[in-house]
């Protein structure tokens, strides 16, 4: 089970770096994100 949970998270890890590319990438991407949520409450 340990080592399902491992390759899971090994996983989604690899998908979200690969898409952003650097960690500066990860920040943006939750800015934008927080943004969207922003403009969809007002």
């Amino acid at each position: 089970m340990k080592r399902i949970v491992f390759i899971f998270t090994f996983i989604v890890t690899s998908t979200v770096l690969t898409a952003c590319n650097t960690v500066q990438g990860v920040g943006k991407d939750i800015e934008k994100g927080g943004q969207a949520i922003e403009k969809a409450a007002k």
